[in-house]
């Protein structure tokens, strides 16, 4: 397959998709696969935070797809467990004066270690925005796990983001 990119001609390429669509729902709609899905998403972020020595008081679920993971996750850790809401799941999605929040009902994140969870990256702003209302609660966010990587990016503001799975193109030359 790679030779045929690299030696196609110029005409033979056709226009890439500008997005992809992941469907997760042989994992979303069986607990114990998700359960299983949470250890591999654990065992990276234990990897990751080998070589800083931070522990995770708070494992803190991105609505909507990323709270049941982060519930497993914060069970299998014995760690206590949030709920994050984006902007984009407010009622006024487009009013950018008003921020994501952290949920009021669950463990309180203010001095505490904190690693995120969600499904899937495509622009990082969801979660960047997570980092940025940690941050302003005075939590620590000190990694990001997630099950698909659609923008290939290493961190988001300087928290360490680990992706079971992460999109490329084949055809991108870097």
């Amino acid at each position: 397959a790679t030779w045929l990119l690299v030696h196609a001609k110029k005409r033979d390429v056709t226009q890439a998709p500008k997005d992809i669509y992941v469907d997760w729902s042989n994992i979303g709609r069986s607990s114990s696969r998700q359960r299983l899905i949470a250890g591999a998403l654990i065992d990276m972020v234990l990897d990751c935070l080998d070589e800083t020595d931070e522990c995770i008081d708070v494992a803190v679920g991105v609505a909507l797809s990323g709270i049941p993971l982060a519930n497993l996750v914060a069970d299998e850790l014995g760690c206590e467990f949030t709920t994050y809401h984006p902007n984009k799941q407010r009622w006024e999605p487009e009013s950018k004066e008003i921020k994501g929040t952290i949920s009021q009902n669950f463990a309180k994140v203010d001095g505490k270690n904190c690693i995120l969870i969600d499904d899937v990256v495509t622009t990082g702003t969801t979660l960047s925005e997570a980092v940025e209302a940690l941050e302003g609660m005075d939590a620590k966010p000190v990694a990001i796990a997630v099950l698909v990587d659609k923008k290939g990016i290493d961190d988001i503001k300087g928290v360490p983001l680990n992706a079971l799975l992460r999109v490329t193109r084949v055809d991108k030359i870097e």
